[in-house]
């Protein structure tokens, strides 16, 4: 007798419809050329489903599946501009995103998950076009905005400007609401051509200058909710908040080797904690440190299918705005068990990593541990232990000893990675002083230190380790992803460099990490330093997850996961349950299959949970940056032109705040915009403003529902 046939997975499904598949079929047909049985069809309609959901196919009117790619359409996700036009990104990626104008918009919104079909391919001097003909899946159920009102009805005009026009409000769902009032809005009918969307108030905020209400319109504006579900609530208040003797069973006891944590002073859900200790002399290969990096096992707590474990997933991410934190796990397990908190037992997942004298990797173990912080030590206490001694934080000698003793492990750790072409970008980083009404007092500009640096690079070592381990075994994982920039990116950012005289370094077509290095490098103490940061920046593609390890660019790593934050990062999670059953000897073909299933849609999942996250932060920066300013209206400030426009100047300060000098308000001569040199230029003086240029400006306005500062030429 034959075997019998197999359900066919997504990738095989996919990989079928997109090369063998020459049209659309239905789902008796793929059943049929799969040879499955009746139960095995209802299976193939229940995953046909999820994938059509997710846009990986689409069903046609004549109920065929088939591959957007080969029906001239495109499946992604909508960024649209506030001026009216879009384009979709791509879920798949490959492929150039697609312009859409208003009037092929389709009642779409920001952010949805849509199918288009292209009118045009585009080439390489234009984008491919198309138009909206479906939406997947809406992402604005809400939207916050304000209200302007007449006796009979009114009009909601979204906080967000990617939104669109105006939300209609009938006279009754206004529920009391009043003008000017910041609301919040279920929308009960999509926009559909020229008619636009319909809502109902369900919450009013307050006015705009309210305190408190500036990250409340974030918050709702980005589906963030620092509450949890009842069902949520219940299950943690079951879980113990001591580790149990029915914990510890079946784990390594590491409490005794010295252990630390090394964070913000701010922080409260501590994740990862570090040892080292000194070999004896002949240990095996060379080994002269064993170095722990004890990462907290949130696994051990929240469970494959539990309301805890569905929320967390949801979240994706733990969201850190400027006054509050979003977390991904309530604070009883984010602030509580889960945190790798002084003088408490804590479990853990422990990489006990074994290096020689040039701080290389010999040999590792990887174990279920509890463990006993010894030492909650900062940043700022570890960098002065590094660079003056310590002596006020109590620090003592043989403490210091260990801190010193990994201080030059990090150090050549990170040499040999610069040496192996990693990119290293050194962006300063601002931090928002706030009073309790959320006023901004100050900005203060952080820079990576040697104590940062030191957890970075040994963050770094682990998530590669675990990447590779993985790998190594073939079992399904979920990796940390940075493809290669493309050729389009690449070529923009020569042709910028050839401004400055900067030679492209590379001596093929092959684009290496290095080059990158190179051209940041050069650019080291230059004017134009900032813009070439900025530049080589947007020129790289945006890291994001993957069941497919396709290597990180960026790092120039062959293999690199995220394993080290399981408290504020859904994916981390999920590979402490991957670690735990495979080191438990449970991870069968059964599971695996599963894993298959589910790591693709779990990594698209979190790469779009991470993205909003790091809009909503950027945005309340922003926010509480242009709040700062107004106190300094009509008074000037040094700074450096970081772009060119043709609309005018972008400068910014010391203090990493960024204005528009506007070319309107430069009236002593008239401005033209040299693209090819990225510099305006008088008509008349011959003036000329570039990027790295030294300016004085006057602050002359603030604009507070969009963020930005004006400036114009002291």
């Amino acid at each position: 007798m034959g075997q019998h046939p197999t359900l066919p997975d997504r990738e095989t499904l996919m990989a079928f419809m997109l090369e063998k598949a020459y049209k659309p079929l239905t789902l008796n047909e793929l059943a049929a050329i799969f040879r499955l049985d009746k139960k095995q069809r209802r299976d193939l309609r229940r995953l046909l489903e999820e994938m059509e959901a997710a846009g990986e196919v689409v069903l046609t009117r004549t109920k065929r599946y088939g591959a957007p790619e080969r029906m001239n359409l495109v499946v992604g996700r909508l960024q649209a501009h506030p001026r009216g036009f879009a384009f979709v990104i791509p879920a798949r990626g490959g492929t150039a995103d697609v312009f859409i104008s208003s009037a092929h918009m389709g009642g779409a919104m920001h952010d949805d998950l849509v199918v288009a079909r292209l009118l045009s391919k585009g080439g390489p001097r234009h984008r491919p076009e198309g138009e909206i003909i479906r939406v997947l899946e809406r992402a604005n159920q809400r939207v916050v905005g304000v209200l302007d009102r007449t006796p009979r009805y009114g009009f909601v005009t979204p906080a967000d400007a990617r939104l669109g026009p105006d939300i209609f409000i009938p006279r009754s769902q206004l529920h009391g609401a009043r003008s000017g009032e910041v609301v919040v809005v279920d929308i009960t009918r999509w926009p559909e051509g020229r008619r636009s969307a319909e809502g109902s108030i369900a919450a009013r905020l307050g006015k705009p200058t309210d305190p408190g209400v500036d990250m409340a319109v974030i918050m709702v504006k980005y589906d963030l909710d620092r509450d949890f579900p009842e069902a949520v609530k219940r299950e943690v208040a079951a879980i113990p908040q001591t580790v149990t003797e029915e914990d510890r069973r079946g784990r390594e006891d590491l409490r005794h080797v010295f252990t630390v944590t090394i964070d913000g002073a701010d922080a409260k859900d501590l994740d990862d904690a570090v040892s080292l200790e000194r070999l004896p002399a002949g240990a095996p290969k060379g080994a002269r440190w064993r170095l722990g990096i004890h990462i907290a096992d949130v696994s051990h707590y929240v469970r494959p299918g539990t309301a805890l474990d569905r929320e967390a997933r949801r979240r994706g991410t733990s969201v850190y705005l400027v006054d509050r934190v979003v977390p991904m796990l309530p604070p009883e397990l984010s602030n509580g068990i889960c945190s790798l908190d002084a003088h408490a037992d804590r479990l853990a997942i422990s990489l006990l990593v074994d290096m020689d004298a040039q701080a290389q990797v010999v040999g590792y173990r990887l174990v279920p541990s509890v463990i006993r912080v010894d030492r909650r030590l900062t940043y700022d206490q570890v960098q002065d232990v590094l660079t003056c001694g310590g002596e006020e934080h109590g620090i003592d000698g043989s403490l210091r000893d260990m801190l010193q003793a990994m201080h030059e492990l990090a150090q050549a750790r990170y040499r040999a990675r610069l040496a192996r072409g990693s990119i290293d970008f050194d962006f300063p980083e601002a931090k928002i002083i706030l009073d309790d009404l959320g006023k901004p007092l100050d900005i203060a500009v952080m820079r990576r230190n040697y104590a940062t640096q030191l957890i970075e690079e040994f963050m770094i070592t682990a998530n590669e380790i675990i990447a590779r381990r993985f790998t190594a075994m073939k079992i399904p994982f979920l990796y940390r992803i940075h493809e290669p920039p493309t050729v389009e990116a690449v070529t923009a950012l020569r042709t910028l460099l050839a401004l400055f005289n900067h030679p492209w370094p590379a001596r093929d077509d092959v684009v290496h990490p290095r080059d990158f290095q190179a051209v940041l490098a050069r650019a080291k103490g230059r004017p134009e330093e900032y813009l070439l940061q900025t530049a080589t920046l947007r020129t790289l593609q945006r890291a994001r997850y993957s069941s497919e390890n396709l290597g990180h660019f960026g790092l120039a790593s062959s293999h690199y996961s995220h394993f080290t934050a399981p408290i504020r990062r859904y994916p981390d999670l999920m590979l402490h349950r991957i670690i735990k059953l495979q080191m438990a000897g449970h991870l069968d073909e059964d599971w695996q299959e599963r894993l298959r299933r589910s790591l693709p849609v779990v990594a698209a999942d979190s790469s779009a949970a991470e993205r909003q996250a790091e809009e909503a932060e950027r945005e309340s920066v922003d926010l509480k940056k242009a709040q700062y300013m107004e106190q300094f209206i009509g008074d000037e400030f040094d700074g450096i032109v970081s772009g060119v426009a043709s609309f005018g100047l972008f400068v910014q300060l010391p203090n990493t705040v960024e204005g528009l000098v506007h070319v309107s308000t430069m009236t002593d001569d008239y401005y033209l915009f040299k693209e090819s040199h990225q510099l305006l230029l008088g008509e008349r003086t011959g003036k000329a403003f570039r990027p790295g240029d030294s300016v004085r400006v006057k602050v002359s306005g603030v604009d507070l529902p969009n963020r930005t500062v004006d400036f114009v030429l002291a």
